[in-house]
Protein backbone atom coordinates (compact mmCIF):
# COMPACT_ATOMS: atom_id res chain seq x y z
CA UNK A 1 0.00 0.00 0.00
CA UNK A 2 1.57 3.58 -1.15
CA UNK A 3 1.80 5.27 2.11
CA UNK A 4 0.07 8.83 2.12
CA UNK A 5 2.07 11.77 1.15
CA UNK A 6 2.01 15.62 1.20
CA UNK A 7 2.93 17.93 -1.53
CA UNK A 8 3.94 21.23 -0.20
CA UNK A 9 4.71 24.13 -2.91
CA UNK A 10 8.52 24.71 -3.96
CA UNK A 11 9.81 27.84 -2.65
CA UNK A 12 9.50 31.07 -5.38
CA UNK A 13 6.51 29.49 -6.94
CA UNK A 14 3.01 30.95 -6.16
CA UNK A 15 0.42 28.01 -6.43
CA UNK A 16 -3.01 28.50 -5.01
CA UNK A 17 -3.35 27.07 -1.63
CA UNK A 18 -5.72 24.02 -1.85
CA UNK A 19 -8.33 22.75 0.34
CA UNK A 20 -7.19 19.58 2.91
CA UNK A 21 -8.30 16.44 1.37
CA UNK A 22 -8.84 13.83 4.20
CA UNK A 23 -8.98 9.85 4.20
CA UNK A 24 -10.18 7.93 7.31
CA UNK A 25 -9.67 4.88 8.16
CA UNK A 26 -10.73 3.90 11.98
CA UNK A 27 -9.29 0.32 12.81
CA UNK A 28 -11.41 -0.33 15.88
CA UNK A 29 -10.39 -3.58 17.82
CA UNK A 30 -12.11 -4.79 21.10
CA UNK A 31 -14.84 -7.74 21.35
CA UNK A 32 -18.83 -7.57 22.35
CA UNK A 33 -19.04 -8.05 25.78
CA UNK A 34 -21.75 -9.32 27.73
CA UNK A 35 -21.04 -7.46 31.23
CA UNK A 36 -23.63 -6.74 34.11
CA UNK A 37 -21.71 -3.67 35.75
CA UNK A 38 -22.48 -0.86 37.93
CA UNK A 39 -22.12 2.25 36.64
CA UNK A 40 -20.03 4.42 33.86
CA UNK A 41 -16.90 6.22 33.48
CA UNK A 42 -16.93 8.78 35.64
CA UNK A 43 -15.05 12.31 34.80
CA UNK A 44 -14.23 15.99 35.18
CA UNK A 45 -15.82 17.52 32.64
CA UNK A 46 -17.32 21.53 32.18
CA UNK A 47 -20.28 20.81 34.20
CA UNK A 48 -19.97 22.52 37.35
CA UNK A 49 -19.40 20.27 40.84
CA UNK A 50 -22.35 19.52 42.99
CA UNK A 51 -21.89 22.41 45.30
CA UNK A 52 -22.09 25.85 44.73
CA UNK A 53 -21.02 26.70 48.32
CA UNK A 54 -24.88 27.79 48.43
CA UNK A 55 -26.66 24.49 48.08
CA UNK A 56 -25.38 20.78 47.27
CA UNK A 57 -27.21 18.12 45.54
CA UNK A 58 -25.83 14.83 46.28
CA UNK A 59 -26.55 11.27 46.53
CA UNK A 60 -27.78 9.97 49.77
CA UNK A 61 -25.04 8.47 51.96
CA UNK A 62 -25.08 5.04 52.46
CA UNK A 63 -23.80 2.60 55.33
CA UNK A 64 -20.58 1.61 53.19
CA UNK A 65 -19.53 5.43 51.75
CA UNK A 66 -20.23 8.38 50.52
CA UNK A 67 -20.36 8.46 46.73
CA UNK A 68 -19.70 11.37 44.68
CA UNK A 69 -22.39 10.40 41.61
CA UNK A 70 -24.77 8.16 41.07
CA UNK A 71 -23.55 4.32 39.51
CA UNK A 72 -26.47 2.68 39.02
CA UNK A 73 -27.08 -0.43 36.50
CA UNK A 74 -30.62 -2.19 35.38
CA UNK A 75 -32.06 -4.37 32.95
CA UNK A 76 -34.44 -3.84 30.36
CA UNK A 77 -37.66 -3.71 31.90
CA UNK A 78 -36.01 -3.13 35.37
CA UNK A 79 -36.46 -0.31 38.25
CA UNK A 80 -33.83 0.88 40.52
CA UNK A 81 -34.44 3.50 43.18
CA UNK A 82 -32.25 5.58 45.13
CA UNK A 83 -31.99 9.23 47.00
CA UNK A 84 -30.91 12.58 46.27
CA UNK A 85 -29.91 14.74 49.34
CA UNK A 86 -29.98 18.80 48.76
CA UNK A 87 -28.38 20.65 51.37
CA UNK A 88 -29.19 24.42 52.24
CA UNK A 89 -25.87 25.87 53.43
CA UNK A 90 -27.29 29.86 53.45
CA UNK A 91 -29.00 30.99 56.42
CA UNK A 92 -32.52 31.45 55.09
CA UNK A 93 -35.06 28.86 53.45
CA UNK A 94 -34.25 28.23 49.79
CA UNK A 95 -36.73 26.06 47.51
CA UNK A 96 -35.81 24.38 44.59
CA UNK A 97 -37.22 22.96 41.71
CA UNK A 98 -35.98 19.07 41.00
CA UNK A 99 -35.59 17.52 37.60
CA UNK A 100 -34.19 14.75 35.85
CA UNK A 101 -31.17 15.63 33.04
CA UNK A 102 -29.63 14.24 30.36
CA UNK A 103 -26.08 14.39 29.48
CA UNK A 104 -24.22 15.70 26.64
CA UNK A 105 -21.10 16.96 25.07
CA UNK A 106 -20.45 20.64 23.83
CA UNK A 107 -19.17 19.73 19.99
CA UNK A 108 -16.56 22.74 20.51
CA UNK A 109 -14.30 21.09 23.67
CA UNK A 110 -16.26 17.89 24.77
CA UNK A 111 -17.42 19.75 28.31
CA UNK A 112 -19.72 17.39 30.10
CA UNK A 113 -23.14 20.02 30.04
CA UNK A 114 -27.40 18.53 31.13
CA UNK A 115 -30.23 19.39 28.95
CA UNK A 116 -32.65 21.96 30.44
CA UNK A 117 -35.86 21.45 32.38
CA UNK A 118 -37.96 22.25 29.50
CA UNK A 119 -35.84 20.25 26.89
CA UNK A 120 -37.26 17.09 25.27
CA UNK A 121 -36.02 14.52 27.66
CA UNK A 122 -35.18 11.04 25.62
CA UNK A 123 -33.50 8.44 28.03
CA UNK A 124 -32.29 8.83 31.69
CA UNK A 125 -34.32 12.03 32.06
CA UNK A 126 -37.37 10.46 30.72
CA UNK A 127 -37.10 6.91 32.94
CA UNK A 128 -36.33 8.72 36.12
CA UNK A 129 -39.27 9.93 38.38
CA UNK A 130 -38.90 12.34 42.00
CA UNK A 131 -40.93 11.45 44.53
CA UNK A 132 -41.31 15.62 44.84
CA UNK A 133 -40.17 17.88 42.34
CA UNK A 134 -39.95 21.17 44.34
CA UNK A 135 -38.81 21.10 47.83
CA UNK A 136 -38.09 23.72 50.47
CA UNK A 137 -34.96 23.36 52.69
CA UNK A 138 -34.75 24.99 55.78
CA UNK A 139 -31.59 27.33 56.82
CA UNK A 140 -28.48 24.98 57.45
CA UNK A 141 -30.97 21.38 56.46
CA UNK A 142 -30.98 18.72 54.40
CA UNK A 143 -33.62 17.00 52.14
CA UNK A 144 -33.99 13.96 50.90
CA UNK A 145 -35.99 13.19 48.01
CA UNK A 146 -36.58 9.64 47.02
CA UNK A 147 -36.48 8.96 42.89
CA UNK A 148 -36.92 5.93 40.59
CA UNK A 149 -35.56 4.61 37.28
CA UNK A 150 -37.20 2.62 35.21
CA UNK A 151 -35.53 1.17 32.41
CA UNK A 152 -38.05 0.66 29.42
CA UNK A 153 -38.33 -3.12 28.13
CA UNK A 154 -36.51 -2.27 24.73
CA UNK A 155 -33.84 0.24 26.10
CA UNK A 156 -30.63 0.30 24.13
CA UNK A 157 -27.82 -1.52 26.54
CA UNK A 158 -25.21 0.59 27.89
CA UNK A 159 -24.14 3.90 29.06
CA UNK A 160 -26.60 6.10 29.84
CA UNK A 161 -25.49 9.79 31.80
CA UNK A 162 -27.62 12.19 33.05
CA UNK A 163 -28.40 14.17 36.70
CA UNK A 164 -30.42 15.04 39.10
CA UNK A 165 -30.83 18.49 39.44
CA UNK A 166 -31.71 21.61 41.73
CA UNK A 167 -32.56 24.79 40.03
CA UNK A 168 -33.24 27.30 42.58
CA UNK A 169 -36.99 28.05 42.47
CA UNK A 170 -36.69 32.30 42.02
CA UNK A 171 -33.87 33.79 40.23
CA UNK A 172 -31.20 34.84 42.58
CA UNK A 173 -28.07 36.95 42.71
CA UNK A 174 -27.52 40.58 42.40
CA UNK A 175 -25.91 42.79 39.57
CA UNK A 176 -25.23 41.40 36.17
CA UNK A 177 -26.90 37.90 37.67
CA UNK A 178 -30.17 39.36 38.04
CA UNK A 179 -33.28 37.06 36.27
CA UNK A 180 -30.68 34.44 36.21
CA UNK A 181 -31.40 30.99 37.93
CA UNK A 182 -28.47 28.76 38.96
CA UNK A 183 -28.47 25.10 39.20
CA UNK A 184 -26.37 22.37 41.05
CA UNK A 185 -26.42 18.76 39.64
CA UNK A 186 -25.36 15.65 41.02
CA UNK A 187 -24.15 13.14 38.08
CA UNK A 188 -26.14 9.88 37.53
CA UNK A 189 -24.44 7.10 35.52
CA UNK A 190 -26.74 4.70 34.06
CA UNK A 191 -26.13 1.57 32.75
CA UNK A 192 -28.47 -0.81 30.75
CA UNK A 193 -27.02 -4.13 31.51
CA UNK A 194 -26.48 -5.81 28.19
CA UNK A 195 -23.99 -5.78 25.61
CA UNK A 196 -21.55 -3.59 25.74
CA UNK A 197 -19.75 -1.84 21.84
CA UNK A 198 -16.77 0.49 22.24
CA UNK A 199 -15.95 1.89 19.01
CA UNK A 200 -14.13 5.27 18.74
CA UNK A 201 -13.53 6.94 15.54
CA UNK A 202 -11.09 9.73 14.73
CA UNK A 203 -12.34 11.47 11.18
CA UNK A 204 -12.51 14.41 9.18
CA UNK A 205 -8.41 15.24 9.86
CA UNK A 206 -7.41 18.05 8.28
CA UNK A 207 -4.35 20.48 8.07
CA UNK A 208 -4.55 24.05 7.58
CA UNK A 209 -1.85 27.27 7.78
CA UNK A 210 -2.90 29.69 10.71
CA UNK A 211 -3.99 32.94 9.59
CA UNK A 212 -1.47 35.66 10.63
CA UNK A 213 0.90 33.49 12.56
CA UNK A 214 3.38 31.06 11.58
CA UNK A 215 2.87 27.44 11.47
CA UNK A 216 -0.10 24.95 10.75
CA UNK A 217 -3.05 23.96 12.56
CA UNK A 218 -4.25 20.23 12.80
CA UNK A 219 -8.12 19.81 12.92
CA UNK A 220 -9.95 16.35 13.90
CA UNK A 221 -13.06 14.72 14.92
CA UNK A 222 -13.57 12.67 17.55
CA UNK A 223 -16.65 10.28 17.06
CA UNK A 224 -17.75 8.09 19.97
CA UNK A 225 -19.64 5.29 17.84
CA UNK A 226 -20.62 3.07 20.28
CA UNK A 227 -22.74 2.23 23.57
CA UNK A 228 -20.75 2.90 26.66
CA UNK A 229 -18.48 6.13 27.86
CA UNK A 230 -14.82 6.03 27.22
CA UNK A 231 -11.64 8.83 27.69
CA UNK A 232 -9.91 9.12 24.93
CA UNK A 233 -6.36 10.18 24.54
CA UNK A 234 -4.81 11.24 21.41
CA UNK A 235 -0.84 11.43 19.95
CA UNK A 236 -0.23 14.04 16.87
CA UNK A 237 2.70 12.60 14.63
CA UNK A 238 4.22 13.81 11.44
CA UNK A 239 6.56 12.13 9.42
CA UNK A 240 8.93 13.20 6.03
CA UNK A 241 10.75 11.84 3.27
CA UNK A 242 12.12 8.42 4.31
CA UNK A 243 10.01 8.16 7.42
CA UNK A 244 12.24 10.90 9.18
CA UNK A 245 10.16 12.05 12.56
CA UNK A 246 9.15 15.81 11.97
CA UNK A 247 6.41 15.71 14.92
CA UNK A 248 5.39 13.72 17.48
CA UNK A 249 3.54 14.42 21.06
CA UNK A 250 0.79 13.44 22.99
CA UNK A 251 -2.12 15.99 22.25
CA UNK A 252 -4.18 17.57 25.62
CA UNK A 253 -7.63 19.55 25.39
CA UNK A 254 -9.26 16.15 24.91
CA UNK A 255 -12.77 15.50 26.62
CA UNK A 256 -12.29 13.78 30.28
CA UNK A 257 -15.35 11.29 28.61
CA UNK A 258 -17.06 10.93 25.16
CA UNK A 259 -20.64 10.18 25.71
CA UNK A 260 -21.95 7.64 23.76
CA UNK A 261 -22.93 8.55 20.29
CA UNK A 262 -21.13 12.57 20.89
CA UNK A 263 -18.98 13.77 18.76
CA UNK A 264 -16.43 16.67 19.24
CA UNK A 265 -14.05 18.91 17.13
CA UNK A 266 -10.57 19.25 18.11
CA UNK A 267 -7.29 21.18 16.99
CA UNK A 268 -3.72 21.59 17.60
CA UNK A 269 -1.19 23.92 16.63
CA UNK A 270 1.94 22.36 13.96
CA UNK A 271 4.50 25.05 15.25
CA UNK A 272 6.91 24.56 12.43
CA UNK A 273 5.75 22.31 9.78
CA UNK A 274 8.42 21.88 6.76
CA UNK A 275 8.59 24.44 4.02
CA UNK A 276 8.99 22.17 1.35
CA UNK A 277 8.42 18.23 1.83
CA UNK A 278 6.44 15.55 1.22
CA UNK A 279 4.82 14.58 4.84
CA UNK A 280 2.07 11.98 6.38
CA UNK A 281 0.09 13.09 10.16
CA UNK A 282 -1.48 10.71 11.84
CA UNK A 283 -3.93 11.10 14.63
CA UNK A 284 -4.09 8.39 16.79
CA UNK A 285 -6.90 7.45 20.15
CA UNK A 286 -6.36 5.47 22.69
CA UNK A 287 -9.11 5.00 25.81
CA UNK A 288 -7.43 3.42 28.57
CA UNK A 289 -8.93 -0.22 29.90
CA UNK A 290 -9.86 1.26 33.05
CA UNK A 291 -9.76 5.10 34.45
CA UNK A 292 -8.96 5.53 37.99
CA UNK A 293 -12.01 7.13 39.25
CA UNK A 294 -14.03 3.69 38.18
CA UNK A 295 -15.42 2.14 41.79
CA UNK A 296 -13.42 -1.13 42.61
CA UNK A 297 -14.83 -3.91 41.17
CA UNK A 298 -15.85 -2.45 37.79
CA UNK A 299 -15.20 -4.92 35.05
CA UNK A 300 -12.25 -4.41 32.91
CA UNK A 301 -12.50 -3.16 29.40
CA UNK A 302 -10.40 -2.81 26.31
CA UNK A 303 -8.48 -0.70 24.53
CA UNK A 304 -8.84 0.64 20.81
CA UNK A 305 -6.41 2.55 18.88
CA UNK A 306 -8.08 4.02 15.92
CA UNK A 307 -6.18 6.25 13.63
CA UNK A 308 -6.54 9.10 11.20
CA UNK A 309 -4.42 10.11 8.40
CA UNK A 310 -4.00 12.72 6.35
CA UNK A 311 -3.61 12.99 2.26
CA UNK A 312 -2.09 16.01 0.64
CA UNK A 313 -2.95 18.81 3.05
CA UNK A 314 -1.24 22.23 1.78
CA UNK A 315 -0.38 25.31 3.37
CA UNK A 316 1.90 28.51 2.14
CA UNK A 317 5.09 28.26 3.32
CA UNK A 318 6.62 30.52 5.87
CA UNK A 319 6.74 34.35 4.63
CA UNK A 320 4.02 33.56 2.33
CA UNK A 321 0.71 36.16 2.25
CA UNK A 322 -2.35 34.40 1.26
Amino acid sequence: MTRPRVDLPPRGRRTPARPALARVRALLRGAVLALVVLGALPAGGTARGDDNGEWAVRPAANAVTRRPYFYLAAAPGATVADTVTVTNRTDRPRSFRLYAADAYNTPRDGGFVLRGPDEPRRTTAAWAELARERVTVAAGASAEVAFTVTVPGRAEPGDHPGAIVAVEDAPGGTGPGIGVRRAVAARLYLRVTGPTAPALAVRDLAVTPRRGAAGAEVSYTLHNLGNVTLRPRATLTASGAFGRRLLHRELTGLPAELLPGQRVRLSAPWADPPAAEWAEVTVQVSAPERPPSLPSGMPRGRVWRPRSRLLRPSWPWPGRRW
